[in-house]
């Protein structure tokens, strides 16, 4: 190749071509990369910034309440209205739960479901939304993951997906608190000795004080709440504080949202609890047996386990579960003390919002109050 002044201007020429080709083809890609991101951010603001329910949800008679197939949901059993001139404590039979005072029945359909997003939206803005991709995918698909859960694992109030399923769960993934209750099996059966042989609350009534009678089709089924939804009952713990300091050693107690309760269940010969969900499965319902006579069961999405008096029973009540004493009167009542623990996959952070999602009172509708 002869180098000449005409060879150096050609070669000059095509390189300064060469670059603003180049340059062209750079700005086209950097234009469509910056679409790209102008339009991603707009889908996640959108979905951030506005709630994507409305209009998602249920139509018609809302399955978010205390009744489902004919029967109350275990929470707020004996609250609702009775027969007329019944006492509230023993209302019995398939009554429906009307209390204002009950979550799962006075929060229900599409307004809960904006309810609980506008709650989660708060949440984030006063802490973060990071780890809070399940949280959201559950609030946001609420009404989706409600309707078509299969029949065998459907809560009635909140789903969290992607959480492992199974009815009955091995001690070992809570193994403090079950060691806990467990080494605490004399106090808490000493201590609903004290609270069961009680004189009855008033004249007229079979109950002693602090004591609740639950829908049951056929024999008695009673509970003592030291905390309902939530809520510590102050009577109840007064009466019963080394149970009440038991629950403060607990890692996993479900304190502080509607979804912790914490009472002494009895059930008498020949009760059954009618088949029913839980509201949630981000708990596991622990049962340790005080007293556990012989023909007693608990079944659980199908599976049958019975109690053992000093060791505990981890089940997840949004299956459908059942339980029934079939002993004679000489056998006594069956007696569990029972828990709401987290779920072991629910991580820490979504505990935390979920506590701030379902504190209580924080998603009843003040509206016409």
């Amino acid at each position: 190749m002869e180098w000449s002044l005409d060879n150096v201007r050609e070669m000059v020429a095509g390189g300064m071509q060469s670059i603003r080709e180049c340059e062209i083809c750079a700005f086209a890609i950097a234009m469509c990369v910056l679409l790209l991101f102008m339009w991603y951010c707009y889908r996640v603001g959108r979905e951030h910034g506005s709630s994507p329910l409305r209009g998602r949800y249920l139509a018609g008679p809302s399955r978010i309440g205390g009744v489902v197939g004919g029967f109350m949901s275990s929470d707020c059993r004996g609250r609702g209205k009775g027969k007329p001139g019944s006492m509230l404590e023993e209302q019995n039979g398939f009554a429906f739960c009307q209390s204002s005072e009950c979550f799962r029945c006075t929060s229900a359909g599409e307004s809960l479901n904006q309810r609980l997003y506008h709650s989660l939206q708060d949440y984030a803005k006063r802490y973060t939304w990071s780890g809070m991709g399940r949280v959201h995918k559950g609030v946001r698909d609420q009404g989706r993951y409600l309707n078509s859960r299969p029949t065998i694992q459907r809560p009635e109030v909140f789903f969290l997906p992607d959480l492992p399923s199974a009815p009955f769960f091995s001690r070992e993934v809570q193994r403090h608190d079950v060691e806990l209750l467990e080494q605490s099996f004399p106090a808490l059966l000493a201590e609903f000795e004290s609270i069961y042989h009680q004189p009855p609350a008033r004249s007229g009534s079979s109950l002693p004080p602090g004591w609740k009678a639950n829908n049951t089709p056929r024999g008695q089924w009673w509970t003592y709440y030291l905390v309902n939804q939530g809520t510590p009952l102050v009577l109840n713990v007064r009466r019963c504080p080394r149970a009440w300091r038991v629950l403060g050693q607990l890692r996993t107690f479900i304190a502080n949202n509607v979804f912790g309760n914490a009472c002494f269940s009895v059930l008498t010969p020949g009760a059954l609890i009618t088949e029913h969900y839980g509201p949630t499965n981000v708990r596991l319902r622990c049962h340790l047996g005080l007293r556990v006579p012989p023909s007693c069961e608990l079944v659980v999405g199908g599976e049958p386990q019975c109690w053992s008096e000093g060791s505990c029973l981890l089940f997840d009540d949004s299956f459908l579960h059942r339980a029934f004493h079939e002993g004679g009167a000489e056998d006594g009542p069956r007696v569990v003390f029972m828990v709401d623990l987290w779920h072991p996959n629910v991580a820490a952070a979504e505990r935390q919002a979920l506590d701030y999602i379902f504190t209580p009172g924080r998603l009843e509708d003040k509206e016409g109050k």
